[in-house]
């Protein structure tokens, strides 16, 4: 129940006194950004080739159904994203994921599991998975370079080469290679209670991996209102990582919320309030909350919860206590856009975020040379 809980509970209670002795004083709307991101494996459980097909129509007919009951302050509907596993491409089956994609639901980045690997072979892999999914159409591109640029997330969770064991990465300096192969922002975490779990938690920060360690993005410095930050590799965009008092096993130990959603963990109210709870914000703009939960999408197991009732309530639930027009305004949003959005706050903007779901003016575009060039 509480594998590894040392690795952040540290980190966690800081940030509970904090809330608790210093608590942010927020003035007129609060936004939420509301993102959910697939490690989307049709092929988990060795399927075969038919139950891999069947697993991908099941969301290219099931999530309009549910999603098209369904809109945020901007009118948009719910936005799904799906991190494909790149190390086994199936032609047909993004082409069919395309479908979806095509009809405004959401958005394609990448995923990779990957073991032994040195900073070359991991090079060779992810321009190989630019390459297949960008032949759909996916992944982005930033204007000033018609580079192909991704969202990344690390197959089991072992990002900079972070389990114990060695296993499953092999790169320490991997946030490096990631940046310079167009990578634009991490969203791996929480991974609690895996081992990989960083003692940073509820953040969004830049983070500079180093050849010779593993784990560097244990730290790294705030993506902060107005300030640039050099030096760093990547962007890490963490989704919520708390203690819930409100669901206790055996009626005493609270249960860790890691934003994990399952067959298993439905999205119920309590986790939805916690989860914005956490304030997931860039440093001096909180009016302005990032939620970011996860889940294994294409199992039968899952899909059930996230393309039946228990997400159309927590779709409804967010809609009724979160988007009033008053207090609160929700936005639903890709990978890509809350990266967009996290971008125009570090640069100062102000108004609506919606408006900054495709933030690359040249504000943006500089701050992004000065990264990467």
């Amino acid at each position: 129940m509480f594998n590894n809980i040392h690795l952040w509970l540290g980190s966690y209670l800081a940030q509970e006194m904090a809330r608790l002795f210093k608590p942010v004083k927020l003035k007129g709307k609060t936004h939420i950004m509301f993102c959910f991101v697939d490690h989307y494996e049709p092929d988990w459980g060795k399927a075969d080739a038919a139950t891999r097909l069947e697993r991908v129509r099941r969301w290219v007919k099931g999530y309009p159904l549910m999603a098209q009951q369904h809109c945020d302050a901007d009118g948009r509907p719910p936005q799904h994203t799906f991190f494909y596993p790149a190390e086994v491409y199936e032609q047909n089956l993004l082409n069919e994921l395309a479908v979806l994609i095509n009809a405004g639901y959401g958005e394609v980045e990448v995923h990779l599991h990957h073991d032994g690997d040195t900073e070359a072979s991991l090079r060779v892999k992810l321009e190989q998975g630019k390459k297949d999914l960008g032949g759909h159409g996916f992944l982005g591109k930033r204007p000033m370079a018609q580079a192909v640029r991704f969202a990344f997330i690390h197959g089991n969770w072992a990002l900079n080469n972070s389990r114990p064991d060695g296993c499953w990465c092999g790169v320490n300096d991997e946030s490096r290679v990631l940046a310079e192969a167009g990578c634009y922002a991490d969203f791996t975490f929480p991974s609690a209670p895996s081992n990989t779990q960083p003692s940073k938690i509820n953040s969004i920060y830049y983070t500079k991996s180093d050849p010779r360690r593993p784990k560097s993005h244990n730290k790294g410095v705030d993506v902060c209102v107005g300030t640039y930050t050099k030096g760093q590799h990547l962007m890490i965009i963490q989704g919520p990582l708390a203690l819930n008092f409100k669901r206790r096993k055996f009626g005493v130990l609270p249960r860790i919320e890691n934003g994990d959603v399952t067959g298993t963990n439905p999205p119920t109210a309590d986790r939805v309030d916690l989860w914005i709870k956490q304030g997931i914000a860039v440093a001096g703009r909180p009016d302005w909350i990032f939620v970011k939960v996860h889940t294994h999408g294409a199992p039968e197991k899952n899909a059930g919860v996230l393309l039946g009732e228990p997400c159309h309530a927590m779709y409804s639930y967010l809609e009724k206590n979160y988007n009033d027009g008053e207090r609160f305004c929700l936005h639903y949003v890709t990978a890509r856009e809350m990266y967009n959005i996290i971008k125009a706050a570090e640069a100062g903007e102000n108004g609506n975020p919606g408006s900054y779901r495709d933030y690359f003016i040249e504000k943006n575009s500089t701050l992004e040379a000065q990264q990467h060039g």
